[in-house]
Parts: structure tokens; sequence; C-alpha cells
């Protein structure tokens, strides 16, 4: 493109790290950025920045609109250059997409109508002339900035509903002046600013623009009308290149394809993408769950997209193309799609990582890890993430590690969160983190059982507890009769279960959704009650509102606040957690008690004597998640 030649064809897409600080990187952003240039990626494209300040809200985010951010992006173009990778900078205007101001007060915000979105329920201010020549100007000044800094491309962001998709959708552009009133008219706005922008780079500079294929919800882009949009725009002769992804931020629907969970198929997006490609003459990028080589390789042979953007694969292996082009893919840690600690961690305003590889956002302190001064002998107990992390770490730094699991297999409760419906991916964990202890050159040891009398036997330098939990069973006034479960055993498949089943999640997490489909599409009547504000509360967003309406289509009800009090024969009892009035539930055959976990530690009062040398990590310590596990392992594994 103009001149550059990429030496291959994947891409790290724009994406918010929250590694900002008052509006430019800080540290942490420029180790992310270097770990990926290493790793083989051949281009780059930093996160959306902001051109005029009408389009700062609570989130971080880097501020081009002042000539501050210059020398950080040269710093990060220097080390994407050193490294033989091309890097591009986004530009954007979230538009009516605002959450709060800075100031966590409610945002003012501007949009080509006024028309309220359905996600954040912010009525915005219709943008006046003055308003859009600033704007316009703002994206002029700020790709100049860019291009002094030392880009190779921008791209414009048009994509999810922000600023220009707003002006291009009828729906949310109802303007009668030039800026609207027909097809052309709602082209104007987005035209000016491309042109603008292409007016400030010299003719090294590869302009690009993003836009949703499809924006996957009820006022969005319809794909028809975004292949008109882009044909206009590509014969225009200004673009280089467009970048074809789904969804919208407009609503809760669309928002779940800004950063699509695995409940969605692998690379679909790709078929937009080619129907764009044939309608226009300009190369295509793609993203949207391709999370493997072998995916984007299928995608280029078919000629559906010329780039390919793996973003998270990234995240979870930034070795990943080095990996590709050695054809060591059995080697590549896979993104599995969960979006716990990519997208939700932004989400909430903290550092992006990854569940798997906690590496991610902690390079500046996990990035390099010294050898050990002295090999010494590690006793891992429990081969779940935690007990495999520690273990892979540990060895990898020269220690020598026995690995023991009491089981006939490694993975722990990933063996159980895999087997249901969507969720076979999450499986992945565990086939990685087995790689990653089979290179490590640890010892595994299975249907092991540790007692104190086996450490003494091994006589370890350190002992590594992660032994899990198991299902927590809360004490429960019940009638003999009744059927009363854990999630284990539905899983298990260790217990009948009636066709009447009514679900006490306290939790609110992937439990308790997950396992209400999988008796749904067994074809039992599933009534779900949560003790919390939502279902699936304590989920990343994206995934949580992509499986509640996954819920509602298979008729399950969803009853909230619900704290469970009791079962007599066939009928539940629940208090409303508000109110504290009674809820009943008539016509229960069994009911499942999603009631989280308690740790599985008994082995750690039995050995006193390694008090100084013994680590308790994971389920063991307290019952949280994967991602709690893999990072004490790796936290261990690197000091021990």
């Amino acid at each position: 493109l103009r001149g550059h030649r990429f030496k291959n064809r994947i891409f790290s897409t724009g994406h918010m790290t929250a590694m900002i600080s008052n509006g430019l990187p800080d540290e942490n952003f420029f180790a992310y950025h270097d770990a990926r240039a290493k790793g083989g990626v051949g281009l780059i494209i930093i996160e959306a920045a902001r051109v005029h300040p009408s389009g700062d809200s609570g989130r971080p985010a880097i501020h081009a609109y002042k000539d501050e951010c210059i020398p950080y992006y040269r710093r990060v173009a220097d080390i994407c250059h050193s490294n033989d990778c091309k890097i591009f900078a986004q530009l954007t205007h979230p538009g009516r997409e605002m959450t709060l101001a800075q100031d966590g007060t409610q945002a003012l915000a501007l949009a080509p109508s006024e028309v309220p979105n359905e996600r954040f329920h912010v009525m915005p201010k219709a943008m006046s002339i003055k308003d859009i020549e600033s704007i316009v100007l703002g994206f002029k000044n700020a790709a100049a900035r860019l291009a002094k800094a030392g880009m190779d491309g921008i791209e414009v962001i048009a994509s999810h509903g922000y600023l220009l998709g707003q002006f291009l959708n009828p729906r949310a552009n109802i303007r009668k002046d030039k800026y609207g009133g027909s097809f052309e008219g709602r082209l104007k706005f987005v035209r000016e600013v491309l042109y603008t922008v292409r007016d400030s780079l010299d003719e090294r500079l590869i302009l690009g623009l993003r836009i949703s294929g499809d924006e996957k919800d009820f006022q969005g882009l319809e794909p028809s009308e975004v292949l008109n949009i882009s044909s206009a725009l590509s014969s225009d002769g200004v673009l280089d290149y467009l970048s074809v992804t789904a969804g919208t931020s407009a609503g809760l629907k669309g928002s779940t394809h800004i950063v699509p969970p695995m409940a969605y198929e692998e690379a679909y997006v790709a078929p937009l993408a080619k129907s764009i490609r044939e309608k226009t003459s300009l190369p295509i990028f793609v993203a949207g769950r391709i999370n493997q080589p072998q995916v984007a390789e299928d995608l280029l042979r078919a000629n559906q997209i010329d780039m390919c953007g793996m973003t998270r694969a990234l995240i979870s292996d930034p070795n990943m193309p080095l990996k590709a082009r050695a054809g060591r893919t059995e080697d590549i840690r896979f993104c599995v799609g969960c979006n716990q600690a990519c997208i939700e961690h932004m989400l909430q305003g903290y550092p992006i990582s990854c569940i798997q590889y906690p590496e991610t956002g902690r390079e500046l302190q996990y990035g390099n890890l010294k050898a050990a001064n002295f090999q010494r002998r590690i006793l891992v107990v429990g081969g779940g993430p935690a007990g495999m992390k520690t273990a892979a770490v540990a060895s990898s730094r020269g220690h020598d590690v026995t690995l023991c699991e009491a089981s006939s297999r490694l993975g722990g409760q990933i063996n159980l969160a895999h087997l249901l419906p969507g969720r076979s991916e999450f499986g992945g964990i565990t086939t990685n983190l087995e790689g990653e202890i089979k290179n490590a050159g640890v010892k595994v040891k299975l249907d092991c059982i540790v007692d104190r009398s086996y450490v003494e036997l091994m006589k370890p330098d350190s002992v590594v507890l992660a032994t899990g939990a198991k299902p927590y069973k809360p004490l429960i006034d019940k009638n003999p009769t009744s059927h009363v479960v854990d999630p284990w055993q539905v899983l298990n498949k260790q217990t009948n279960i009636g066709s009447r089943v009514v679900i006490a999640d306290w939790r609110c997490d992937w439990v308790g959704l997950g396992v209400a489909e999988l008796l749904a599409r067994n074809g039992c009547q599933v009534r779900l009650l949560v003790n919390g504000l939502v279902a699936g509360q304590n989920i990343p967003q994206y995934t949580r509102d992509k499986w509640l309406g996954d819920l509602h289509s298979l008729g399950i009800d969803v009853i909230t606040h619900a704290r469970f009090y009791s079962i007599d024969g066939e009928d539940a009892y629940f208090q409303h957690t508000l109110s504290g009035d009674p809820i009943i539930v008539d016509g229960v055959d069994t009911l499942v008690t999603a009631s989280g976990h308690k740790s599985n530690n008994n082995l750690e009062a039995e050995l006193n004597e390694f008090q100084e040398n013994l680590h308790v990590i994971g389920d063991c310590l307290s019952p949280r998640t994967v991602e709690e596990a893999v990072l004490e392992g790796l936290r261990v594994g690197a000091c021990i």
C-alpha cells in the first residue's frame, strides 16, 4: 500500500488498552506494543484517539487534539519500525456513544440529530454547522500531528455506531440540511473528514476507514446500506483500504459484536468483508473472531480478505506470528474468546490482560523473567490452571518441578466449564497450559494423591498447593423428598434431572447461565432465580448480554433479586433481596444450587514444617476464577 510492504498479513486492530494517563500513553503501553512488535506482527494499529475535546469521556483515551501526543506516538513508531512492523494510528469521535464525562458527570454528547441511543440512554445535542466544522478541523489537525510523529498510516473510525457511523445511518441522522436528507447528504460529513485528513498527509501515508459491515442492531446500519456506502466512498479515490468489522455501541444487541465472545463462530465477519471486497476495488482488512493462523489462512485462500485482524490472538500470545511462521502452530496459546481480562478490564478502567497469559499488560514486571539463581525441587499439588501455570513458569526458570494431580487428567474446573453449550473453546485453556508444561519439562503425575507422608518422601524445597475447590453446599431447610443437586453433579451426569428445574444462582456468573441453557436445550422447563441485579452480573458484559438473549429465546424465566431460602417438596421459597417479600416457585422437580465454591485446602494444615516454603494459590486460597488462579501461578512461579 503506497509503497509500504507488510511482512505478513496479520495486524493488531485498534483497541483500547487503558494504559493511558492524562490523555497520554504510560510505560505499560510501550512495553505492551513492544512485545507484539517483537512477536512478529506485520501491522499494529494504535487505539482510537480523540480528535476533539467534545469526544472525551470517562474512559481513558489518547488526546490527539494536543501537540503533547506527538513524542509519545513517535516513541511507539520507533518501537514498531525497529521490529520491521508497520504502525497506523486511529482517529475517532464517539458522538452520542458517551457514558460519563471525565469528572463523573453526565457528558454533553454530540450527534447528527437528537436521536437517543439505547445502550447508554443518552439524548445527544444535534450538531450545529459550527460543531461539524470544528470536528472536521479536529480530524485534520490530529492527522497532521500523527504524520509528524512518524506513523505509516491513519485509520478513521466510522464503525460501531460512533460519530461518523451515526451520520451514515438514516435512523440516527434525520437532518434536513446538506449533511442529511439523502444518501449523498449523509455521506458528506464522512467525505469532508476523509478529504481533510488526506490533505494533512504526505503521499507515503496510508489512509483507511473502519466500518461495520453489519451493525447487527435494531436501528443499526444493514449490510445492503454498508455495501452502497463502501462503494461510494471507495470510488472517491481518497481511501487506500477499508477495515471491516461488525456491531454497534448504540444497543446491547449490537455491542456484543464489538468484541465478540466465543458464542459466535470463528471468522463470522469474513462473509461481510467478502461482499464489500467484491463491491469495491480496495484491499479489505477484517476482524472478528479470527483467533488462529489456520483460520486466517483459509480466509486468504478463499480470497475473502486481504489482512487479518487477530487482536485477541496477540493478547493471548504475542509471539503467535513468529510461531506460525516457524510452523509451530501447536505451541500457540490460542485465544478462547472469554473476554474476561481483555475488554472487560478496559470497560472497568483497568489495563487489559489475558486470563491465560497474565504477562500481557504486565510486561514491565513479567515480560523477561530471569533464570533462578539455584535449582530447587518444587512440588506442585493440583493440576488445575493455577498449578499448571506455576509449574510451567518455575520449570522454565530452571527449577526441577513435579506436578501431581489427584484425578486422571489435568484442567480442574475447566473440564466442567467447557461442557456447557457454546463454551467448548474454554477447554482450550487446558490444552494451552498442557503445552506450556510439556515444553518447560515439568514432570506430571496423574492419579496421584498427595498427603503429608508423600511430601515427606519427596523432600521438596518448596511446595505449592493448588488443590482447587469444591461446590459450596449451603445449609438448606428442605423436605426429605426434595431433589437438590449442585452444578457439578449436573455436568458430570451424576443425577437424574426432572422436567421442571429451578436454579438458585447466588454467584451470578457463567455457571447459572450455562446450566440453565444446558437443561433448557435438553427439554427441561427452567426457571433461573439470581441473587443479583441481573443474571450473569459477574461475567463480561458482552458475553453476558449475548447469553441473556439466548436464554430469552429458549423461554427461560429469569427472576432477579432472589435469595434462596428453602424447599419443601415441590415448592421452593425465595426472598426478594430488597423488599424482603417472599418469592414462591411451585412445581419444582429439581433444585440446582449454584452457590459458588469452597476451598479444598485440608492439606495446608498438615504441612506445618513447610510454612516458610509453602505457597497456597488459586481456589485453594480463595475460590475465584481462572484469571486469578493463573495470575497467582505466574506470581509464585516467577519468584520461587
